[in-house]
């Protein structure tokens, strides 16, 4: 059976990079009828952010990625939480030195810097210089009983070359020259990434692992701890992600905007858009169809249709998938959405109210933050006023037009949009001009911006009184 395993270091905000991560892993197990794990990598103490693993949680939940063995959920493999496992970590560790495929190591933080620092006037890769490999047991056992602090490292082969067939990449080899003696166990007793991962991997009976394409260095050396301790045939098959990229094809950063899952969420992105979005950087079933549901996902994933290539961030396709993803909704289901942002807002308004601006409002949003802050003429009144098209619409034929329209509107017996129609069409003909001379400055007027739904069906629903009043308004504010 298919195991795979999603292993997040719970040191912040989910980067949209191991949503993907996790996305993959999620659609690879439910495809093949697996098992989905979650696993916190939580041993690096020094970047631990209190709080993540919960932000995590609820983070997964609400793009309906789910697990079925993890700290929540439980399973005959746990605990799941690293920290959790140290006793494990160190067991493993003395195995290893038992075997001398490790051994420890005592140099100080101090001399390993004057090594790499040498190794870089040298023009090498910094690399450790394997000092303390060679010690015979009785210089090992005098560091010992005399409380020298040590680590422990990987004895790594030397000459050879070491091959593996990664389910994207094809064949991928390394020299072992060019892998250091990796610190497997810390001073401080907790384990590296590389051991926890390796000993987590084969305890957990992971049978693949799709990871960042940043890890493809890191897997000769969890190879080298599988032969060491003899699990070779236990050994998972490896699938290495493409890097996410901007798009000037640098690596995708905060630097150049938001990277965070949960700011996407913040800005109005529904979760089966981003899920979409992000099932399709790297890897895409089919040329034309771009719109899958998490189900359409699940029946086409296969790892064979993974690029090799970085794939491009685009923000503007997201924007474009958001927005047929509102499209598909129906103003209940927006309600739910939009009801508690219109309440942070302070907007007081019935529920009818908020449904008539969606069904307005829901052709041209692309995010649920638009039906509030981008159409918050429906909410309140505009006390500023959008400069280009106040320069554009907003001219002395154009107010003169308006205190003369303005009368018409008040003494409007029915008001709605086929009967406001009549009133500013009937106008612009007796002035034998066109009607977007009239509408282009009433909808400034009304909203203070130059651009939104059609302008009759705006005006009805913001009522005949507040757009009286609105009116006079930018007569009298407006220059």
């Amino acid at each position: 059976m298919v195991r795979v395993r999603f292993a997040p270091s719970p040191t912040g905000f989910v980067h949209v990079g191991s949503l993907r991560t996790a996305l993959y892993n999620f659609l690879f197990a439910r495809h093949h009828g697996g098992v989905h794990i979650l696993r916190v990598e939580d041993t690096d103490r020094t970047r631990y952010v209190d709080g993540a693993v919960e932000n995590l949680l609820r983070t997964m939940e609400w793009v309906g990625i789910t697990f079925d063995e993890g700290p929540m959920q439980g399973g005959e493999f746990g605990p799941y939480t690293q920290s959790e496992r140290t006793d494990i970590y160190r067991k493993h560790a003395d195995e290893l030195i038992a075997k001398e495929k490790a051994y420890p190591c005592f140099c100080t933080s101090e001399r390993l810097d004057e090594v790499r620092k040498q190794m870089q006037a040298q023009g090498l890769p910094p690399m450790y210089d394997r000092h303390c490999r060679n010690l015979t047991p009785v210089e090992v056992k005098a560091q010992m009983d005399a409380g020298i602090p040590h680590v422990v490292r990987l004895r790594v082969p030397l000459g050879e070359t070491i091959t593996f067939n990664d389910l994207v990449r094809g064949d991928v080899s390394f020299d072992s020259k060019t892998i250091d003696d990796q610190v497997l166990l810390k001073s401080d007793g907790f384990p590296t990434y590389h051991l926890a991962n390796v000993v987590d991997d084969y305890l957990m009976k992971i049978t693949h692992v799709l990871r960042a394409e940043e890890w493809i260095s890191s897997t000769p050396k969890h190879i080298l701890l599988y032969r060491a301790f003899g699990w070779e045939d236990a050994m998972p098959k490896f699938a290495h992600l493409p890097l996410l990229l901007n798009p000037d094809r640098s690596k995708l950063s905060k630097r150049q905007g938001d990277v965070a899952v949960e700011d996407f969420r913040d800005k109005g992105y529904l979760p089966d858009a981003l899920i979409n979005f992000v099932a399709l950087l790297g890897w895409n079933p089919s040329a034309t169809e771009e719109i899958y549901s998490m189900d359409d996902l699940i029946k086409a994933f296969d790892l064979e249709k993974v690029n090799k290539a970085g794939a491009v961030f685009g923000k503007e396709k997201l924007d474009w998938m958001n927005s047929e993803y509102i499209r598909k909704k129906t103003p209940d289901e927006l309600l739910i959405l939009v009801k508690p942002l219109a309440k942070d807002r302070g907007y007081d308004v019935s529920d009818d109210y908020l449904k008539t601006v969606i069904r307005l409002m829901q052709e041209r949003a692309h995010s649920t933050l638009d039906f509030v802050d981008f159409a918050n003429y429906f909410f309140k009144a505009p006390t500023e006023f959008d400069e280009k098209s106040k320069a554009k619409n907003w001219t002395v034929e154009a107010k003169e037009r308006l205190m003369e329209l303005l009368p018409q509107f008040k003494s409007l017996s029915s008001w709605n949009h086929n009967s406001i129609e009549g009133i500013v069409r009937t106008y612009a003909e007796s002035k034998s001009i066109s009607a977007g001379k009239l509408i282009h400055p009433l909808r400034l007027a009304v909203s203070g911006v130059g651009m939104g739904p059609g302008l009759f069906e705006m005006l009805e629903v913001i009522g005949q009184s507040e757009v009286c009043d609105r009116i006079e308004y930018a007569l009298k504010n407006l220059t």
